[in-house]
């Protein structure tokens, strides 16, 4: 299990805190000092189920000065947001929890990250 985390999230630190209470083994990726690549950017989303605007972070700066609000949310505008992505993780939604099963999930929720860990 791996965690991408933003140490100055709220939520990112809540979840830590969660697995560890719950005695979990993951790993913590700091996503802003290890920006994930294109091609882990989509091994995630393929294991979320999700496409990568539905796990862009709108409301930053960088997404604004990018005008991704503007963006076609399309199989052919895919690549771009995932170049985005990786190009700014910021614009990551956090924090993201890869389980055990092969499956991930954005853990904003404690329900979520028992969710998780129950894979």
């Amino acid at each position: 299990m791996e965690i991408w985390i933003n140490p100055a999230c709220s939520k990112c630190r809540s979840a830590v805190q969660l697995l560890d209470a719950e005695g979990a083994d993951y790993t913590v990726r700091r996503y802003l000092e290890d920006a994930p690549s294109p091609d882990e950017i989509r091994a995630v989303l393929d294991r979320l189920g999700l496409e990568p605007w539905d796990i862009t972070r709108t409301q930053e700066a960088d997404a604004t000065e990018l005008g991704l609000t503007e963006w076609p949310r399309e199989d052919g505008s895919r690549e771009r947001w995932i170049t985005a992505l990786a190009e700014h993780p910021k614009l990551i939604q956090r924090p993201i929890i890869t389980a055990e099963d092969g499956t991930a999930v954005v853990a904003r929720t404690e329900d979520a990250v028992r969710d998780a860990l129950g894979r």
